[in-house]
């Protein structure tokens, strides 16, 4: 098991060194696409524990006191999903071409491709919801229904 480890564990640190390296030749000498990429390497962080992960998880914490039982894990599901997206989409919705330029990706509008995909995430939180109160409930029948 030892030997596994180590065998995984030395590709990882080549890759890591290598990529260190790749990022000390693009930071200097210094230049202003430099500061924006450190700006979004420490401010993206930032952002997310600060305010994305704390917002997810008391909405998470809320549902999870508010709804009932069959509903709790697609709700939670969803809010966690419906997070991501939103970090996900923050540089396309932040500005145009937030992002480097990726051939398809700049014709398309980001704001309308995140509500349609939560719209999708948010019919499948609802149908997984439905589907399961009535697996519940028809469980509950059958446990309170007496024998002839």
């Amino acid at each position: 098991m030892r030997t596994a480890r180590v065998l995984l564990i030395l590709p990882g640190l080549a890759a890591l060194t290598w990529g260190a390296l790749l990022f000390g030749e693009y930071l200097f000498p210094l230049r202003a696409d430099v500061l924006g990429t450190l700006g979004w390497l420490v401010g993206g962080p930032l952002v997310h524990d600060a305010v994305v992960a704390p917002v997810v998880g008391l909405a998470g914490l809320g549902l999870s006191r508010l709804v009932p039982s069959p509903w709790r894990a697609p709700m939670l599901a969803g809010t966690v999903i419906s997070g991501v997206l939103g970090v996900l989409a923050f540089p396309l919705l932040w500005r145009a071409y937030g992002t480097p330029p990726m051939p398809g990706l700049h014709d398309g509008r980001p704001g309308v491709g995140l509500a349609l995909t939560l719209a999708v995430v948010w019919t499948l939180v609802v149908l997984t919801g439905a589907v399961r109160a009535v697996l519940a409930r028809h469980r509950t029948d059958k446990s309170h229904a007496r024998p002839a």
